[in-house]
Parts: structure tokens; sequence; C-alpha cells
């Protein structure tokens, strides 16, 4: 029997990483779906305006929050206004987040500090700030978007893979560390995803990307049951099997499904899991 547990309708969401790409699909989703009010949150504020003109149709009252999570003092002073002007946050769903791709031996360190800032750091000072006051009040649900490459590594992603990792680490621990708050800790897991994010990059063969659209509405069917992982399209739950049943051949497959150039494989390769 399915547990059903939160109803999005007439609650407040915030999103970060929402001016593009699986961020903004989830918005326009949640708008859709009879959330009442959406803090987004993204530093480019033009993307955010026109996504704010986008929402209007759709009766759902807009903030937009320009700011580069990675500064730590802006973030702090401007959760604290907005909850304090907008009220409470009951949903808060994390997926900024940056990617290098390159071979491990060629990664410059700034595009290393680049993922574990914003992938990492940020997510966990936004969910420090979210949560603190969700358990005060006793009542909230936190979803962090990681990816499938948070369970299945693949090379020349070395640094993302570890952020994603960590964060799935991160998301089991606060399940339980803030249940006893009535706070649900919810990790999202996209696949290969058609976003800006990776145009121009040589695919994993046999591969084919999901939609933002998809994974925002995996996203909305999960929330309403009570799913600590959310994984998305079959290839992921296929790539999940495949890890469990047999994680030598998975990793093989892997390099074999990956781009035949060597110019790809240092500089270009994606596996088929980024999200």
């Amino acid at each position: 029997m399915e547990v059903f547990f939160m109803n999005i309708q007439g609650k407040t969401a915030l999103v970060t990483g929402a001016s593009r790409g699986i961020g903004r699909a989830i918005a326009l989703e949640l708008a859709k779906n009879g959330i009442k009010r959406l803090l987004l949150v993204a530093r480019n504020e033009h993307r955010l305006i026109n996504l704010s003109a986008d929402m209007e149709p759709l009766g759902v009252e807009v903030i937009i929050l320009p700011l580069d999570l990675t500064d730590v003092v802006a973030v702090n002073t401007a959760i604290a206004q907005a909850w304090r002007n907008h009220g409470p946050i009951d949903l808060l769903v994390n997926c900024a987040g940056v990617a290098h791709q390159t071979s491990f031996l060629r990664a410059s360190l700034s595009q290393v500090q680049a993922e574990l800032s914003v992938n990492l750091m940020a997510t966990y000072q936004m969910t420090r700030l979210i949560a603190r006051r969700m358990a005060y009040r006793k009542q909230g649900t936190i979803v962090n978007v990681s990816s499938l490459m948070g369970k299945i590594a693949a090379p020349t992603m070395a640094t993302y893979s570890a952020t994603k990792f960590a964060l799935l680490g991160f998301t089991q621990a606060l399940r339980g560390e803030l249940a006893p708050y009535n706070i649900r800790v919810i990790a999202l897991l996209p696949s290969l995803t058609d976003t800006d994010m990776i145009q121009g990059l040589d695919w994993f063969r046999f591969v084919k990307p999901v939609s933002p659209k998809k994974v925002a509405q995996s996203l909305i069917k999960g929330l309403q049951k009570n799913k600590p992982e959310i994984l998305v399209g079959w290839q992921s739950y296929l790539a999940i099997w495949g890890q469990r049943l047999a994680p030598r051949l998975t990793e093989q497959f892997t390099t074999m499904a990956a781009p035949l150039s060597q110019k790809s494989r240092l500089s270009k390769l994606i596996p088929f899991w980024l999200s």
C-alpha cells in the first residue's frame, strides 16, 4: 500500500538552479500542480525574470532571488529576509550544480573547486539554513538533486561524481537525523537529461536522453509517495540493477560505450547518467 505524504497545493517552495534545465522544469511543474508560492534562486536575474513571466498565467506568486550560492553572507541574508517577508518554506529543492568534463590528470584546481563549492558546499549551506527553520516548525520536505552518477561513476567525471556521491550520503544521513522533526529528505537521481549543459558533447553510445520535463514530472510523482530516492527513466533502473548484480560488467560497459576517439576520451566524455 502506497503512503502519500505531501500535497504541494497551497505550499511554498524554494528551488535553486531555477533559471535553466532541470531546475527551471521543476519550478514550472510545481506551478502547474498547485504550488502557491515559488522562490526562485539562480545567478542569472534575466532568466529568472523570464521564467517568472512564463508562470504568470498559472497564478502562482513568484519571488526571484538572484544569488551566487557560494556567497555565504548574501545567501544567509536573502533567506532570512525571504522567510520573514514571504513566510515559511515547505519544500526546498536543491538543484543548482555545475559539471566540468575533463580527464582527472588534466583537470584544473579551479574546476575542482567550482564543483565542490556549488554542488556540495552551497547545497549544504542552503539546506542548513532552511532545515533549521523547518525543524522549529516541525514540518518540511527537502529534495537534493543528485544524479545517477551518485550511484555509478565514470572516467572524466571524477569530481562531479564525488560531489553527487557525497550528496547521497548527506541525504541519507539527514533523512534519519531530521525525521524526528517531521522533515522528509529525498534524493532525485536523473539520468542523462537534455539540457544546455550537455550540448556539444559526445554522449555515450546506446543512450537516449530524457527531457527536463520528465525529470520534473518524476519528482512530482515521487513527492506524492514515500520514496527516499526517485529514479528517472528505464535506463536509470537498468544501470542500478546492473551495478547491484554485476558491478564489474557495468564498469566494462561504461568504458565500451564511451566515444571512441582519443580526443573525446580525454576531454569530452559524458556518461549516460549525467544529470
